[in-house]
């Protein structure tokens, strides 16, 4: 019990931890965008190592040259976003809510937050976790599996699916950490689980002849790692945690669900759109499926520190609100679409000129080969407007409009996906698909970059909310 915070000694190691030069939080001084480029950076190569680990797994059951395997995984990957949806939304409401307090300097009130958005959250994985697994059947066939190839993706998905929570558990873990300016320490417990991963993955797969089995337990294994290297270091060095009681949990309901509600919601958008887009391309043959689902693997490693703009922008923007400077806010916002384009850019450069190998580390041939080929050069450009609704939604999320991200979410993935994924693919079959998917990004990138000044003009008019 030496871990859970009492008295003044652990809320003054929190407080040394979170504090900055002269005992203010961390974000509210110096350069912007240098807190952008360290937070995005450390943020990415964290969250680069979770779904490094899922292209891992591609890159191994690949060399099985078995097509239908492959697609397996990529159908798998589709269900198991929306597991992942949920740990992303708690994690953002959390970070919301923990780096808020910060700004404020009120660390009993962070370690609060923390305490109560941790529980709620493993409360959730586990009841959606439970859910997912005893439809997956259906939720397979939905998604347009059949044959041989649904058979492997329920497989795999029914040894992953229940340690999914302890993937939220890490994510969750990670954002506390994040919002105590703490971004090495969030960045090492993914890279560690993806590291074991890396190790463990040939192991199963190929020297003990497990295959598709080796590399699902390869996963689970990684996320008990993440979990784990992701808490220790709060309990550590952070205060720890409350003891968790209902009354507190009910009492901080309605905050934590008031920013996550919305955060899950928007962050749903995501996977049901991929799920469209995976139905339309199955239509196409299990050769356009793999295309797609080795390049589902490979954006957002490409692409991490994109994705990786909602967790590492929103701490910033959250203390600088909670410390009343709503200028730095401003200034955070645009100095993020600025570092959105210098990476987005070079990533685009560098995929550009690898896609030969690339392609050739995959054995991709044929329609997979040129679904390969047109990621790695127009697709990977039109990334900017994802990462513009990236550093939309942390703004949102944190100025108290979460209503507004979940908007430009499911209008992205809604309106700004199937009328152009249908109208494209039905002259350019399945690149079209994949043009308008990415097509359809452009406009609500715009729409989304002008609701957050929008929503930034608000805040500065209102005090910052607990």
């Amino acid at each position: 019990m030496e871990y859970f915070a009492k008295g003044k000694t652990l809320l003054g190691i929190a407080g040394e931890a979170m504090a900055g030069p002269g005992g203010q939080a961390k974000f509210v001084d110096g350069s912007l965008m240098r807190h952008i480029t360290v937070m995005s950076l450390t943020a990415s190569v964290g969250l680069m190592a979770i779904f490094a680990v899922d292209l891992v797994n591609m890159v191994f059951i690949s060399w099985l040259k078995d097509e239908e395997i492959t697609a397996a995984v990529g159908y798998a990957g589709a269900i198991l976003f929306f597991t992942t949806a949920f740990g992303i939304g708690i994690s953002i409401a959390v970070s919301a809510l923990v780096a808020r307090a910060v700004g404020m300097r009120d660390l009993a009130l962070a370690r609060q937050k923390a305490t109560n958005g941790l529980v709620l959250g493993t409360m959730i994985g586990v009841v959606f976790s439970a859910v997912v697994w005893l439809l997956l059947p259906q939720l397979v066939a939905l998604l347009g599996a059949t044959g041989r190839t649904a058979d492997w993706a329920v497989h795999f998905l029914a040894i992953v699916t229940p340690a999914q929570p302890l993937l939220m558990l890490g994510m969750i873990g990670s954002a506390i950490l994040r919002s105590h300016g703490d971004a090495r320490r969030a960045m090492m417990a993914t890279v560690l689980g993806a590291q074991v991963n890396a190790v463990i993955d040939p192991i199963l797969i190929f020297a003990l002849d497990l295959g598709l089995t080796g590399a699902a337990i390869a996963s689970v294994i990684s996320r008990v790692v993440i979990a784990v290297m992701a808490l220790l270091p709060i309990l550590r060095h952070h205060g720890g945690f409350d003891r968790p009681s209902w009354p507190g949990l009910r009492a901080d309901m309605g905050a934590v669900f008031g920013i996550a509600g919305p955060a899950i919601l928007a962050q749903l958008a995501t996977p049901l759109g991929q799920a469209i887009v995976t139905r339309m391309v199955a239509g196409f043959g299990e050769a356009a499926v793999a295309g797609m689902a080795i390049s589902g693997r490979l954006t957002p490693v490409a692409l991490g520190v994109i994705f990786a703009m909602s967790g590492a922008v929103g701490p910033i923007i959250g203390q600088n609100y909670g410390a009343g400077r709503m200028d730095r806010v401003r200034r955070a916002f645009l100095d993020a679409l600025v570092f959105v384009a210098i990476v987005v850019t070079l990533s685009a450069a560098i995929l550009y000129v690898l896609r030969a190998p690339i392609a050739d580390l995959f054995h991709a041939e044929g329609l997979t080969r040129d679904l390969l080929y047109l990621f790695c050069g127009p697709l990977c450009l039109l990334f900017f407007f994802n990462g513009a609704i990236f550093v939309a939604n942390a703004a949102c999320n944190n100025l108290g409009a979460p209503l507004i991200s979940t908007a430009i979410n499911w209008g992205r993935h809604t309106v700004g996906t199937v009328p152009f994924a249908l109208w494209m693919g039905g002259h350019w079959g399945a690149e079209g698909v994949l043009i308008g998917q990415a097509a359809g990004g452009v406009v609500f990138g715009v729409l989304g970059i002008w609701m957050g000044l929008r929503t930034i003009a608000q805040a500065a008019r209102q005090p910052a909310l607990k």
